[in-house]
């Protein structure tokens, strides 16, 4: 995944820069290098998926400037054909054209880009630093300003906890320069709405969804896929399926004693023919990871915690168990297509407005989440439903073909691969279950029991109180915000509030995160 740092200014201390840094060596074990551009300091920790030589380590240089990235930047080789004309490269890293990109285009360049990525570049000629992030944030940049009110980037929030007071998130689609975060690129905003009809949205969508599965497949590293048996890591998986010529590797888990999941993923591949491999979890395993998970996440939500438990696990497995550095997920379709509670929407416009939130905010969730349990274990995540032509398409769609007339979920996105021969039935018409409830219903039970045990009732009335940012509602709330603080004291700004169904709406009004409280639940656990 790897790990970049920047430490803006002359009155950088170096001990304090590197003892930050070195907190996030799981991101980029392969190699560090640290660089003084003579008005502070640059790191890069790398973990080595294109361009795996030695010549392919950051930060690069070029007449005094230097750049640190970490991303996957699609379609570059055509970037730097173009540039070649002028440019002499030494590597065969993607991430190696960003500074003659700059030479050439300036801040213009980051629109430029059909990529994940966050990167921050020192002008050797203005001697100031630029940083920017992807419009969706699925690559991770924090802030933040030290006692001399010198700013410092970095890739976690754990980089930062002694280096500044209040530590913030990179806004997404956003560029900083002159002290300014500027915004090149709001993804969730919509221009025009799409006069398509349906069968012509459903046909773009198939077609933009494979595009996306099929440049996250160029790897120098070897691919793995995240496969839970319900639609969007399905479709995936089944979509890569067709376009390899050996059989993909997936990996599924769930509980030991009433997994849902397991059994979906299996169905599914055995019909797409992957090389699969479950992982089986119990109580002990998630309990004992809990406080471990938390540190690592940097986050007090529910939602987030949660689901995080089991894919903390079978990263954790997969590095341990595997030789694969890079795993495709199925992240970003909910927000897009809708979530069990989005049926509840009064009408198209809610729906819309409901998404462009979802969209603008889920780089403190769902997208936190997939990043930080697959960097942990020194893996690269890579998000095809995140693709930047795909959001941007699907976010035009005309809302009223988007909200669910049609007494099924994600309706688009099911008929869309309806002909192909890509899932069978049973998992394309598959009812929406929540990665941390479809892991087993029991994972979250276990977890809510042992938050139960930690508070008399008394005192969780007194210690929910401490808290006026995002307080706690109940005591598994408040079990996660207690060690997100232990952590992370006074940081809870990070994450906005919590992941939870639009209260506002009649049938979501409900005091847990979990899908298995809405009435429309139904088939979902089963």
């Amino acid at each position: 995944m790897c790990s970049i740092m920047g430490y803006c200014g002359s009155s950088a201390a170096f001990s304090a820069f590197q003892e930050g840094f070195e907190k996030t060596i799981s991101r980029g074990p392969d190699d560090s290098r640290i660089v003084d551009t003579g008005n502070g300091f640059l790191g890069f920790h790398r973990l080595a998926i294109m361009g795996l030589t030695p010549s392919g380590m950051q930060p690069f240089s070029l007449d005094g400037s230097y750049v640190v990235c970490n991303g996957e930047i699609y379609g570059f080789e055509k970037l730097k054909k173009e540039l070649s004309a002028k440019y002499t490269f030494q590597s065969d890293s993607d991430c190696e054209i960003l500074l003659p990109l700059y030479k050439e285009y300036g801040k213009d360049m980051f629109a430029m880009l059909d990529a994940e990525f966050v990167c921050i570049i020192y002008d050797g000629e203005t001697k100031e630093y630029i940083a920017a992030r992807d419009p969706i944030g699925i690559r991770p940049l924090y802030y933040g300003y030290d006692k001399d009110g010198v700013i410092v980037f970095a890739s976690e929030p754990k980089n930062l906890v002694t280096l500044t007071d209040k530590i913030m998130p990179f806004p997404p689609g956003h560029y900083y320069k002159g002290g300014e975060f500027i915004c090149y690129n709001d993804i969730a905003k919509v221009d025009e709405v799409s006069k398509d009809d349906l069968e012509t949205v459903c046909k773009k969508i198939h077609d933009k969804l494979v595009a996306g599965v099929e440049k996250r497949l160029v790897a120098d590293a070897k691919v793995g896929f995240l496969l839970s048996g319900g639609l969007d890591s399905s479709l995936v998986c089944a979509i890569a399926a067709k376009k390899s010529s050996t059989p993909i590797k997936t990996f599924a888990i769930g509980m030991s004693e009433d997994a849902i999941d397991l059994k979906y993923a299996k169905e599914a591949a055995d019909y797409i023919g992957s090389d699969h491999k479950e992982i089986i979890i119990t109580k002990e395993d998630v309990l004992a990871s809990l406080e471990e998970v938390i540190k690592i996440l940097g986050t007090f939500d529910i939602t987030t915690i949660r689901a995080s438990m089991g894919m903390y696990l079978i990263c954790k497995a997969i590095h341990e168990q595997t030789d694969i550095r890079v795993l495709l997920t199925g992240e970003i379709s909910d927000e897009l297509f809708g979530y069990k509670y989005t049926d509840f929407a009064p009408d198209a416009d809610a729906f819309q407005k409901e998404a462009e939130k979802r969209i603008r905010e889920l780089h403190m969730y769902d997208v936190l989440r997939a990043d930080r349990c697959i960097s942990v274990n020194s893996l690269e995540a890579r998000v095809p439903f995140g693709d930047l032509d795909f959001v941007k398409y699907v976010m035009s769609v005309n809302p009223e073909l988007k909200i669910n007339k049609y007494g099924k979920g994600k309706y688009l996105l099911r008929h869309a691969f309806e002909e192909g021969d890509y899932l069978p039935e049973t998992i394309l018409w598959r009812e929406k279950a929540a990665f941390s409830d479809a892991v087993g219903h029991s994972m979250v039970d276990y977890l809510k029991e042992y938050a139960m045990e930690q508070y008399t009732d008394e005192e969780y009335e007194t210690l929910r109180k401490k808290y006026q940012h995002a307080m706690p509602f109940t005591k598994e709330s408040l079990l996660y915000r207690e060690i997100f603080e232990k952590y992370y004291p006074g940081q809870s700004e990070m994450i906005v509030d919590f992941w939870m169904p639009n209260k506002e709406w009649e049938g979501c009004n409900v005091n847990d995160p979990s899908a298995r409280v809405l009435s429309n639940y139904g088939d979902s656990g089963i």
